[in-house]
């Protein structure tokens, strides 16, 4: 295992998470992306949890403006248009493999956990399974690496250039 790329979790970054997840945030490993305001986005968290639990989404987005478009994306049924295009477009498919790649080599940095071998998240490498998971792959690896969370982000109402975490019911 080599260094975390995240420093440590500050008590100010469990409290804001407290308050987005109305509950405590489990196994914490770092903060995968802020907002431009600083409140965690996207939090990276061990392979296993703290009880033992095998814990295959290590990148999960935590802000609940984006959340909420996320849902709202799942809602209008865009993962089918989204999985259609990923059937039909090679590039696409390979960029989503290499993503599910990149997602499994981030997560072995904090573990390997033989119940989750192989396993990432959102559907990867072959579906569209959960808008969440990808769009927090994509905030945290940055643009150009998860194609189908970018084209998710893209297509939400919610952006990660514009804090919302002030207004009622976003959780800031």
């Amino acid at each position: 295992m080599t260094t975390p790329p995240y420093p440590p979790v500050s008590d100010a970054d469990l409290a804001v998470l407290r308050e987005q997840l109305g509950r405590p945030a489990r196994g914490v490993v770092g903060i995968a992306a802020r907002c431009v305001c600083g409140n965690p986005t996207v939090v990276a968290t061990s392979p296993r949890l703290p009880d033992g639990t095998p814990f295959p989404t290590f990148y999960y987005l935590t802000h609940p403006a984006a959340t909420a478009a996320m849902s709202v994306l799942e809602a209008e049924h865009v993962m089918r248009e989204l999985s259609d295009e990923l059937a039909v477009d090679e590039d696409v498919a390979a960029a989503y493999r290499r993503a599910h790649e990149a997602y499994l080599r981030d997560r072995a940095e904090f573990g390997e956990v033989d119940e989750i071998a192989g396993i990432s998240a959102g559907g990867m490498p072959t579906r569209v399974k959960c808008l969440h998971a990808l769009a927090g792959h994509a905030l945290a690896a940055g643009p150009g690496v998860n194609p189908i969370g970018d084209r998710a982000l893209a297509m939400s109402s919610w952006s990660p250039e514009r804090c919302v975490c002030a207004q009622p019911g976003s959780g800031g």
